[in-house]
């Protein structure tokens, strides 16, 4: 051995004795964790000093670093050979074994590579293989329907039961989310009454939860569909609105809308019937809703109602203070035919008169507060890349009456979809990107109860991590149109969509209803009553809702116990599975597109027409005051900072736009960025200055509440004409958080810190 150091050392170097040690990682396999090897240049040790020619030639230009000539024996050479051997295995393995732990505790996103060994050879099928796939995968439509589905009966606990055992046949993860939710009820024992002038008295069997309990007097007045519009031109005729009893026909907007509107003129009730021109429906047909200005347990307003006695008593902002009841058709037509006082505005529809003050009615509401308790049923399809990050869709299970319409159609839907995915992940080798959350709602029909206590109990991870939100209620009533509403970061994926998506074998939907302009004939602002409404303006999640309908006028059936198969297959020529088979496909094209794309394909500049747009209006608004009522809001009051904050997010959103066209797909931590960067755009147009409790829906270009730009415009209207409601000082604080709403948003969307687009 030691001539070998001595070969080794002629090899190197000449210095003296020294040790070079290989500090080997620990999980190598072998006795000790280090080498030595002692370098020598004691040539005469091992050698003698007088060799003959015989040595080592390097034909170089450096000088070599061992003598060139020294005797060179076999004894010496085989040495030498074999300690060469020997320093290349333990280097082989010292470099190999290093390599390999690095590798272990590497702490990078797994590669495309790294996912198909994992997951199969083929990870991530084409999308138009993708297309085919939930196209053959549909099979025929089958419904799951029980006749009698309130939300908490016995039959509402039934098809929540036949759901999960469905989505468990499917191969999904399952669970349930429990909650006891305050709802009312007409009341067990007596009725809720009416008697109009000396007449008889009227018990409604219809009834609306959350009407505020009593008796009101007063006379009545018809006021068209209860819109804002239709106060403000009763408001122009000098009609004195205080404590009267509204009339109002169904439709056009919700029933909690009707009756908020009715409460801001001091209303002391309202009563809601069903006019022959919108619903057919006969005389005696009683309508059923709520009147919660929002959704979910307003009794447990932004906190799920997981158990009641943990929390304060507190009550939602949108419960109404005034009475609220539907009556028949029959009865608000023989109102109107005996009302007095001036004719309606010609605007309206038909001719009535608006009623007197000796058209005096009673309104006695008597409906009573009850506890239930429901349940949500989930199933979910987990992605192969971003596992926590999921699409999510929901379907209202129970209903008034029997529901086929409003609940039974989308609940089948949703069941079918989960079926036909999970069978193209289990046989056909789909692997979609993110997770596929399957949700079956109780207690729609009191507000979106469910649902949004789902929302309410999971808002700080949901917001950050479901994608976005698709709604199945009510998506077949009807055959002659297509309606969508949606987050303005999904038109475009609506618009793809409506092309891909077949209405027959010649034509698409794009083609059926929207060849000439889509958006025009399509799309339809998302209504305060959709399941969708809560998760975009509450949560800050991008939503569609859509559906198949006849005409202009609302499915006559909602709401009522003529909802049945029969009655929609009156209205669609009994088309209905063949509806709801290429509504099932719409919302798994979205979906499956979410899920499947490496980026999500979402538009940010979308949202630029819009703020432009209420921008615009702002600006012309402040300076209309400023040159009517000076003294109200002063010059140096500029809309200066709300364009500059619709410019910036202008800006950041184009060059994120930019970024994402030419960004490296098959980076998944890059496409993983982008993605949340796209993810914060929505829920950052929540404002942070009001409260869930007090106002909701916090968005401001798409919710409700003084904090919206729409509210802005109208409180400029209030101050132009020098309102008594108007309040100069309120507003300029309301504009100064709208705008820094927007900044905000911007910022988030720039990402880092050092991208900020701040000018102010």
């Amino acid at each position: 051995m030691d001539q070998a150091r001595s070969a080794m050392s002629q090899i190197f170097n000449n210095e003296p004795h020294s040790y070079t040690r290989f500090n080997l990682p620990d999980n190598m396999e072998v006795d000790t964790s280090q080498v030595e090897m002692i370098q020598s240049s004691d040539m005469n040790e091992e050698v003698g000093e007088n060799g003959d020619e015989g040595h080592l030639s390097h034909k170089s230009n450096r000088q070599p670093h061992v003598a060139q000539n020294f005797e060179c024996t076999t004894k010496s050479l085989c040495f030498m050979a074999a300690t060469i051997v020997f320093t290349f295995v333990i280097g082989y393995l010292t470099g190999y074994l290093v390599h390999k732990n690095k590798d272990l505790n590497c702490s990078c996103a797994p590669s495309e590579d790294d996912i198909t060994h994992k997951t199969g050879a083929v990870p991530f099928m084409d999308w138009d293989d993708v297309r085919k796939l939930l196209e053959n995968n549909w099979a025929l439509f089958s419904c799951l329907h029980f006749s009698n589905h309130r939300a908490g009966s016995p039959g509402d606990e039934d098809l929540g039961n036949k759901v999960i055992t469905k989505f468990k046949e499917y191969g999904m993860k399952t669970w349930t989310d429990e909650y006891f939710v305050k709802v009312q009820d007409p009341p067990a024992s007596g009725y809720n009454r009416i008697v109009f002038k000396n007449g008889s008295e009227e018990h409604p069997t219809g009834f609306l939860s959350y009407s505020a309990s009593g008796t009101a007097r007063g006379a009545v007045l018809y006021a068209h569909y209860g819109q804002e519009d239709d106060f403000k031109q009763l408001k122009n005729m000098n009609i004195n609105m205080n404590n009267r009893v509204m009339l109002v026909r169904a439709g056009r907007i919700s029933f909690a809308e009707k009756v908020a509107n009715a409460a801001k003129v001091n209303a002391s009730a309202v009563l809601i019937y069903p006019d022959p021109a919108d619903y057919p429906i006969g005389n005696d047909t009683s309508l059923f809703g709520h009147v919660h200005m929002g959704s979910g347990d307003p009794y447990t307003p932004g906190f799920p109602s997981f158990n009641h006695t943990q929390f304060p008593p507190v009550q939602s902002s949108g419960l109404p203070h005034i009475l609220a009841q539907t009556i028949t058709t029959g009865m608000g037509t023989k109102i109107l035919r005996q009302l007095g006082g001036r004719t309606q505005p010609n605007s309206w529809e038909g001719i009535n008169r608006l009623g007197d003050e000796s058209d005096v009615i009673t309104v006695e509401v008597n409906n009573v507060l009850t506890e239930k308790r429901i349940n949500n049923v989930f199933g979910v399809i987990k992605g192969f890349v971003d596992a926590d990050r999921y699409v999510v869709i929901g379907a209202q299970r129970d209903a008034w009456g029997p529901g086929f319409a409003a609940s039974s159609v989308g609940t089948s839907v949703l069941v079918e979809l989960a079926r036909s995915i999970s069978d193209m992940v289990e046989n056909d080798g789909f692997k979609p990107r993110r997770s596929m959350v399957f949700a079956s709602w109780s207690a729609g029909e009191y507000g979106s109860v469910g649902a949004t206590e789902w929302l309410e109990g999971y808002l700080s991870s949901l917001s950050m991590k479901a994608v976005a939100y698709i709604n199945l209620d009510g998506i077949v009533t009807g055959q002659n149109g297509f309606k969508v509403a949606a987050s303005p970061l999904l038109h475009s994926l609506v618009q793809n969509a409506l092309k891909e998506v077949n209405y027959d074998k010649d034509k698409s939907l794009l083609s059926q209803f929207g060849k000439n302009n889509w958006e025009s004939a399509i799309l339809e602002p998302l209504r305060m009553d959709s399941a969708a409404y809560p998760f975009l303006a509450f949560s800050g999640i991008p939503s569609v809702a859509f559906r198949f309908h006849s005409g202009s006028s609302d499915y006559p059936h909602f709401g009522t116990n003529l909802d049945t198969r029969e009655n929609l297959n009156s209205v669609t020529a009994s088309q209905v599975p063949q509806l709801a088979v290429r509504a099932g496909q719409f919302a798994g094209h979205i979906a499956l597109r979410l899920v499947h794309d490496h980026l999500l394909q979402m538009d940010l500049k979308k949202y630029n027409q819009l703020i432009r747009s209420h921008v615009v209006q702002i600006n012309g608004k402040v300076k209309a005051v400023q040159r009517l009522q000076p003294q109200l809001l002063p010059k140096t009051l500029t809309g200066q900072w709300l364009v500059m904050a619709s410019g910036s997010y202008n800006r950041v959103s184009s060059i994120l736009t930019a970024d994402i066209q030419n960004s490296d797909l098959e980076n998944v931590e890059m496409c993983r960025m982008i993605n949340d960067r796209i993810m914060t755009v929505e829920r950052n147009f929540l404002s942070p200055y009001v409260s869930p409790i007090d106002s909701p829906f916090r968005h401001i270009l798409l919710g409700s509440g003084p904090h919206t730009l729409k509210a802005l415009t109208n409180h400029l209207d209030a101050l132009k004409s020098a309102s008594p409601e108007a309040n100069a000082e309120l507003f300029r604080n309301k504009l100064a958080q709208a705008t820094w709403t927007i900044q905000a948003c911007a910022n988030s969307l720039a990402g880092d810190i050092w991208s900020l687009d701040n000018e102010f």
